[in-house]
């Protein structure tokens, strides 16, 4: 007999129907077969099915079984396909009417006893069944939750394969599961630090507000001890919250990656991620024998934060171009090429110098001028090219640090920063979809000299600056994108002369030479 389950396989972020055909002949030496591409882990599910089957009750007669995973041109991989190929061995043995699996997906690792273990990727696999009309999707119980955040699909959380045969034979009533979603966004706030436990460093403040209002990376040039660490994860409190498209796009892949915290749905808050500098490329931007999500992956919609720049190797770091550029990774390999999304903010810290204390009134820098030159030739141009704000953290002076609190708290400047994304979202509004732009980081082209266009006096201005500092054309764009950030801070319509000189204030490794 033959019977079809469906299951979801996962392609990027992204899911797509497999059919699970299993075929039990009575002809022939008893034998079983599984094809369609299937992975080690796919392979192994033979074990693990038929031992939990017989621990569970279901007895297969002696056949020559034929499993088929479609489209067989696609590579399976994970163990997610033990339930639905469990229950297809039990339709086709006459246990399970056959037509009783039509429209349902299933996902599920089985134990040797039978019980059903979470898997990765549910999110996807949840967007793809509502697509597809499914009846709804049958899974384990630890993963309901994050299924069923997906608005339009019953998910049926279960804990065993008996549950699931008798649930589908109608001799056992289930309830769908469901999450509170308006409960999940109150919770966005008890994973935030403020930035009113930051003591002193106003300008750093300043130009972490400017970033978060233009969608600009930032670089903290400054001593050890300075505060660039703790200005760094306390950005995603003032950046805009998540929006519920964006919020799902980011639990798909920490779902995926299998990063997603248990007990957790939705991810709610913006990523804060901040890999170690003995990082490898493939770590940062993704890929593998397997290909899974990097950190720029999963730093998606928020904050990727790399401390000690230049420390990081320097191949790891030139594949950052890419998707500082285009907010995408693509990943090739022979079979399949991957594109993950990676749109995130950069932000970086970096020492002076070697030594750190560069610039120090506190400390004697030790080091060479041919050490200091060869420690910053670690960046490359093209890399700075991508980096817009560049801001000098000097040492906390002890009449700061005696304060009890900062200055300014988040909730302050994150209502500077959604007023001025407000004016952005107004101004970039009529763009055509493919040439839309979000942030003023984004401008180039004939989109900068219209909207960064400058008087008499601000030409003038500009001028002078590049002449005087030696700055390249690179910096020249630079420099317009942050004043005109700046100037909607600040609500101007126009940029002013004083946004101009604030923004080459922001453009540290230009005026050191």
């Amino acid at each position: 007999m033959l019977a079809r389950a469906t299951a979801a396989a996962l392609l990027g972020i992204d899911a797509f129907e497999v059919a699970l055909e299993a075929d039990l002949s009575r002809s022939g030496l008893p034998a079983f077969t599984l094809v369609g591409l299937p992975d080690g882990v796919v392979r192994e599910a033979k074990e693990r099915v038929f031992t939990a089957l017989r621990n569970r009750g279901f007895k297969l007669p002696p056949a020559r079984i034929t499993v088929n995973l479609a489209p067989a041109d696609v590579r399976k991989e994970g163990s997610a396909y033990d339930l639905p190929l469990a229950v297809a061995l039990v339709a086709a043995s006459g246990m399970l009417d056959p037509e009783k699996l039509e429209g349902w997906y299933m996902a599920g690792e089985l134990s040797l006893t039978g019980e059903l273990r979470p898997v990765t990727g549910v999110l996807p696999m949840a967007v793809q069944a509502r697509a597809a009309g499914a009846k709804g999707l049958i899974l384990p119980m630890e993963n309901a939750g994050e299924a069923a955040v997906v608005q339009g699909l019953d998910v049926y959380p279960l804990a065993d394969l008996g549950q699931a045969v008798r649930f589908l034979n109608g001799e056992e009533a289930l309830e769908p599961a469901a999450v509170d979603i308006d409960a999940l966004w109150d919770e966005r706030s008890e994973c935030l630090l403020d930035f009113s436990e930051v003591k002193g460093q106003e300008h750093a403040k300043r130009a972490v507000e400017i970033a978060a209002a233009g969608g600009h990376n930032l670089l903290f040039i400054g001593p050890p001890g300075s505060g660039k660490t703790m200005l760094a994860q306390r950005i995603p409190s003032v950046l805009p919250p998540l929006a519920f498209d964006e919020a799902l796009e980011v639990t798909k892949i920490y779902s995926v990656a299998g990063e997603l915290p248990r007990k957790r749905s939705l991810m709610v808050a913006r990523p804060f991620r901040s890999p170690h500098h003995t990082i490898s490329d493939v770590g940062l931007v993704g890929g593998g024998h397997y290909p899974r999500p990097g950190e720029v992956s999963m730093a998606h919609r928020g904050v990727l934060f790399l401390d000690e720049l230049p420390e990081f190797k320097k191949h790891a770091l030139e594949v950052l171009r890419q998707p500082l550029e285009d907010g995408r990774v693509s990943i090739s390999r022979s079979l399949v090429t991957l594109t993950y999304p990676a749109d995130f903010m950069l932000v970086a810290a970096m020492n002076p110098c070697p030594c750190g204390y560069q610039g120090d009134e506190r400390h004697e820098c030790s080091c060479s001028r041919r050490s200091v030159d060869n420690y910053r030739a670690r960046l490359s141009g093209p890399l700075l090219d991508r980096i817009d704000l560049q801001v000098e953290v000097p040492a906390v002076p002890w009449k700061d640090l005696s304060r009890t609190r900062g200055s300014v708290d988040s909730a302050t400047m994150r209502d500077r920063v959604l007023a001025a994304r407000k004016v952005q979202a107004a101004r970039y509004a009529d763009l055509p979809e493919n040439r839309r732009i979000r942030t003023n980081a984004e401008l180039s082209g004939a989109a900068l000299e219209r909207h960064c266009a400058l008087d008499d006096a601000g030409r003038e201005f500009l001028g002078k600056a590049v002449k005087t500092l030696g700055l390249s054309a690179r910096a020249y764009t630079r420099i317009l994108r942050i004043a005109r950030t700046i100037a909607d801070l600040d609500g101007a319509e126009r940029i002013l002369t004083t946004c101009l000189a604030e923004a080459i204030n922001y453009r540290s490794l230009d005026r050191i030479k």
